[in-house]
């Protein structure tokens, strides 16, 4: 994977505080780093939004302020260890987000305090404090992720020891306005390096972890120039919007970062399916196939259709959708949305003129039969390449599926009598006695046609379903419920069977005339 990523450095402008900014920006294999240069005396050069996140168990929601101004501290603390005792709230953390580490050549400080939680309600701790142990644990050598690690195990009673260190503070006094990004990595803050200073000037920096991440355009941000980008983060919460000075450095630059999360999705799914045979403890389950972000159409209160970002996921049997990247076992069993493939179909796949005016936008349609009828979804990709992926897993897990499923079995009502109609991919339609036979029987078939003698379909999209076999006349079935489900499941087997023909026929030899 790290021989095919692309790397890449240069100066681009970053969307913060409703401005653009200039800021380095810095593509590794699987990072995309932001350096920005800020003066330290200007009182709004950095600002914080309230989605920052603590990194011990709290909740950004809850904690509407952060308190990141230094009181006026009593002459007896400065360089002073100080024991203070913290009881955390049922629902919060300690309510607070700390720096620094071993890695970084810096103890581990108290960056932000959230106001009216646990830490804020001591009156004791201040932004600047180092903190030496917890609960007896000696953190003055510690990484960041010991540090986090230590907090979080601590329990509902934390006795800290710290220690203020006077000459750290002006960092922390305000927030780099890189932190309005945000960006939660799997729950945590993404990694960030000390600030360095050069005469009034100070560089912040935040690394941005691609993995999982969705790279798209004119999605939040319309730009009828198309000199933007934009990088959402796999929990949905965060965003990024970088500007190019030209197209063709945007596309450059897209590519380029695009090509890496590709190559990173790869990784994900094999991650992916070795958790699944990990809790399914060695047997067959369910096995991911393809997932990544696309752009949902979906219409506003006003009825204007827009997009949102949409994580979609194509299994052996299912096509799930997913309001961010799952990333555990519970993530993948809680789906926003779940389609059986077999009874999913691809309706369109192309380009059309974008409202924006001067580009295209690449789109595919699908139309899943239900329980409560047909469900439609058009969905935008970003590149021709993902467009063609995503159509081709689309139409080729579908037949996968009609392979794996085989035979779909359902209770019906034909002629007055509550029979089973068996739908088989490989001997077609049989309808059988609906009556309990004993185990050494079979149930006795009342008829039986292969795929050849059906020449149309039709049903009135409540519950009943005619299939005409031509002189053998038509079958009215009542399926007690929505048709739409075995509808599309006949398609499905019949367009399996038409592709498997096909690729039978181009794997003959051709002999010479």
């Amino acid at each position: 994977m790290a021989d095919a990523s692309l790397s890449r450095k240069g100066v681009l402008e970053v969307y913060l505080g409703h401005q653009w900014s200039k800021v380095q920006v810095s593509l590794d294999e699987d990072t995309l780093t932001l350096s920005l240069e800020e003066n330290v005396d200007k009182s709004n050069s950095n600002l914080i939004q309230p989605n920052s996140k603590t990194v011990n168990g709290g909740s950004s929601e809850n904690a509407n302020t952060i308190s990141n101004e230094t009181p006026q501290l009593p002459d007896s603390i400065a360089g002073q260890k100080r024991r203070i005792v913290v009881t955390k709230e049922e629902q919060n953390g300690l309510g607070i987000s700390i720096k620094g580490g071993k890695e970084n050549k810096m103890p581990i400080l108290i960056s932000k305090i959230f106001k009216g939680m646990a830490a804020d309600k001591t009156e004791k701790l201040y932004v600047g404090d180092a903190i030496l142990s917890v609960n007896g644990e000696d953190l003055r050598d510690a990484t960041h992720d010991d540090a986090v690690k230590a907090l979080k195990r601590a329990g509902h009673t934390v006795q800290l020891e710290v220690k203020y260190l006077r000459e750290v503070t002006p960092y922390f006094r305000k927030a780099s306005a890189l932190s309005d990004i945000g960006w939660g990595t799997m729950g945590n803050e993404s990694p960030s390096k000390p600030p360095t200073q050069a005469g009034k000037s100070c560089w912040s920096e935040k690394i941005i972890p691609l993995r999982l991440c969705y790279v798209c355009q004119n999605l939040t941000m319309p730009d009828t120039d198309q000199r933007t980008f934009e990088l959402h983060s796999p929990d949905g919460r965060s965003s990024c919007v970088l500007r190019c000075d030209d197209p063709a450095a945007m596309a450059n630059w897209f590519n380029a970062v695009h090509a890496n999360v590709s190559l990173l999705a790869e990784h994900n799914v094999i991650e992916v399916n070795q958790m699944w045979l990990a809790f399914s403890r060695g047997e067959m389950g369910q096995e991911v196939k393809y997932m990544g972000w696309l752009a949902e159409q979906i219409h506003n209160e006003q009825g204007n259709p827009t997009w949102r970002p949409i994580f979609v996921a194509i299994t052996d049997r299912e096509f799930l959708l997913f309001e961010k990247a799952p990333i555990t076992k519970e993530d993948w069993d809680n789906s926003l949305q779940s389609h059986a493939l077999i009874a999913t179909r691809l309706v369109h796949s192309g380009k059309h003129n974008s409202p924006l005016g001067n580009f295209d936008i690449l789109t595919f349609g699908t139309r899943t039969g239900s329980r409560q009828g047909v469900e439609a979804h058009v969905f935008r990709t970003e590149t021709q390449q993902d467009l063609s992926v995503w159509s081709r897993m689309l139409v080729q897990g579908a037949h996968s599926a009609a392979l794996l499923v085989k035979e779909v079995n359902c209770a019906v009502r034909w002629q007055g009598r509550d029979v089973k109609l068996n739908v088989h991919y490989d001997s077609g339609f049989t309808l059988y006695e609906g009556k309990p036979v004993p185990e050494d029987r079979k149930p006795e078939i009342i008829w039986q046609f292969p795929y050849d003698r059906l020449r149309m379909s039709g049903d009135d999209g409540h519950r009943l379903l005619w299939l005409d076999f031509g002189q053998d006349g038509e079958q009215e079935l009542d399926l007690h419920g929505s048709p739409k489900p075995l509808v599309f499941i006949v398609h499905t087997f019949l367009s399996a069977k038409i592709s498997r023909l096909k690729l039978t026929a181009c794997s003959q030899p051709i002999g010479r005339p």
